[in-house]
């Protein structure tokens, strides 16, 4: 019913800048706070960033200063700035929504808590 895309990965120097794009579609009534998730070779997958409706933002301590996480309500994309990368940043990053869609024509609702994308990989090289 609803789909989110991760785009703007790849592969970047340290101290170089990508920025990510999480974009939602489908048939989307609400999207609520939004976090990028970063997992690294054989680890867990930890928050790094998140905001909330009204813009609010939280960062882990390892990004405070270098990432930046936005959303634009209009085109339903939250994105994730980020500078002065080091090879620490190297991993899959994956955005979550908590967000409100129809499931039908007749207005029947569904609420998703952790609706996930499919990931998109950072690479930064020395």
């Amino acid at each position: 019913q609803v789909q989110l895309v991760e785009s703007g990965g790849g592969l970047v120097q340290t101290g170089g800048s990508l920025r990510l794009s999480c974009t939602a579609s489908g048939r989307l009534l609400s999207i609520n706070a939004v976090g990028w998730y970063r997992q690294g070779p054989g680890n867990t997958r930890d928050l790094v960033a998140e905001i909330t409706t009204d813009g609010s933002a939280n960062y882990a301590d390892s990004v405070k200063g270098r990432f930046t996480i936005s959303r634009d309500n209009t085109d339903n994309t939250v994105y994730l700035q980020m500078n002065k990368l080091k090879s620490e940043d190297t991993g899959v990053y994956y955005c979550k929504a908590d967000l409100t869609y129809e499931t039908s024509d007749w207005g029947d609702r569904m609420r998703e808590f952790n609706a996930w994308g499919q990931g998109d990989q950072v690479t930064v090289s020395s």
